[in-house]
């Protein structure tokens, strides 16, 4: 842990942020003066800074142990936090744990406990149960999205895991979504309530387009001619229908992007990065994109499939029209197929057709080497610029993990950088550099 603790001024200036929202205003203050939050708030509308930095206050730099939770129903999400704190460098130490790596990878980053543990329920009881670090400084504990964690199963690890925490004294539960029973066994008692679900922005405009085929594949391809190179996601309900929808599109020569809760992690994590980059503009995905995962402000999103639930329908629209941006959600659907009472009909009588590059204008490189390697965003800049002879404007987005890092570069440069800086050397280690 850092011996220097931002202040909040310094924290958003880090983040680049001048001023926080009303919600973020009301939400500080709300948690910082009670020992129980209740936070409702749009997706998008900047709840994990809400919450964060609050949370700052409760935290001793003097303690060695784990001192805040952050449960979270996605390993997507709880990357997402622990990137976040990391880019507001509080000067405390930070680790996300989920399912779907290897728990001796965790067990070497808690041997050195952080000050705030993020990650999904059932990881975090495993955790608990095996007593990999102590609990006792536990005194805050934030649920995210509870009501996801709730939905998809995890009940009854959250419940074991409020039984092993004997500390708790302050309790934040975070939601888009209003009308959530809260359990028992959370234990809030006369919660101060923030609720800005009200608040969502009129920005957002919904049009549905009727397609005269049952499945509507070729009306998709209309609406993506109409709407023309922009980034956005094409939610489905389930994974055969992603298939489906993903063969089309590769007929048609669309460079797209899948996400869903049956890929492996690292291919989620990947779909993820080239969609922040630009290598794709278009991702096909489940629910599970619809909250909690770390992407750009999206021009629009289409319901190929109609959402089962309202919250469905709220939580996808989510990802466009944020933060006081404009935004579309195309609700497509067939002529004989009847529109779930929560959604209101309004049909486009004309769509006009754009023509879409069939060409991205990026791709993403691998690079075998990461944080833990002491490499930085300004190292391997300084490499692509110097020895891969790339422009400024032929360098997009690098992002870094623990022990690996991603780079978009110009397309039509790809080939070349990979087959001059293949096995370079970036701080002391020699790198492995490949075309993702």
């Amino acid at each position: 842990m850092s011996n220097t603790i931002k202040t909040k001024p310094e924290i958003l200036e880090k983040l680049k942020i001048s001023k926080l929202n009303p919600m973020q205003k009301d939400a500080g203050a709300a948690i910082s003066s009670s020992s129980n939050t209740i936070l409702l708030s749009p997706t998008g509308t900047g709840k994990t800074l809400a919450f964060l930095l609050p949370l700052l206050d409760e935290l001793d730099a003097e303690i060695p142990d784990v001192q805040a939770m952050i449960l979270v129903p996605s390993r997507e999400l709880a990357i997402q936090i622990e990137q976040v704190i990391r880019e507001m460098g509080t000067g405390f130490k930070a680790n996300a744990v989920y399912g779907g790596r290897a728990f001796a990878k965790d067990k070497l980053e808690l041997k050195h406990p952080p000050a705030i543990l993020i990650g999904t329920p059932g990881r975090v009881a495993d955790h608990l149960r095996r007593e990999t670090f102590p609990v006792e400084a536990v005194t805050s504990i934030i649920l995210d999205e509870f009501d996801k964690s709730l939905e998809i199963g995890f009940k009854d690890e959250m419940s074991e895991i409020f039984q092993i925490l004997p500390g708790i004294k302050k309790r934040v539960l975070t939601s888009a979504t209003q009308n959530v029973e809260i359990p028992r066994f959370v234990g809030i008692k006369d919660p101060a309530v923030i609720n800005y679900l009200g608040e969502e922005t009129s920005l957002l405009k919904v049009k549905t387009v009727n397609s005269p085929s049952k499945d509507k594949l070729e009306s998709l391809l209309n609406v993506l001619a109409h709407i023309g190179n922009k980034p956005g996601i094409i939610f489905c309900n389930f994974r055969d229908s992603i298939e489906c929808v993903s063969e089309f599109l590769s007929e048609n020569r669309l460079p797209h992007g899948c996400f869903h809760g049956g890929m492996e992690q690292k291919d989620r994590e990947r779909a993820l990065i080239k969609f922040r980059n630009g290598t794709h503009r278009i991702i096909i995905a489940t629910d599970l994109a619809a909250r909690g995962i770390d992407i750009p402000e999206l021009s629009f999103i289409i319901h190929y499939q109609l959402p089962l639930k309202e919250a469905e329908f709220i939580h996808r629209n989510g990802r466009t029209a944020r933060m006081d941006a404009k935004g579309t959600a195309y609700v497509l659907k067939w002529v004989k197929e009847e529109l779930p009472e929560f959604i209101q009909e309004s049909s486009i009588q004309k769509m006009e057709s754009n023509a879409i590059k069939k060409e991205t204008e990026w791709k993403t490189l691998f690079i075998s080497g990461g944080r833990k390697d002491k490499i930085s965003k300004g190292d391997i800049a300084g490499l692509f610029f110097k020895q891969g002879s790339l422009n400024k404007d032929e360098l997009g987005t690098i992002e870094l993990k623990q022990d690996c890092s991603f780079v978009s570069v110009a397309a039509s440069k790809a080939k070349t950088v990979v087959q001059s800086l293949d096995n370079s050397r970036l701080k002391k280690k020699k790198v492995r550099i490949s075309l993702v």
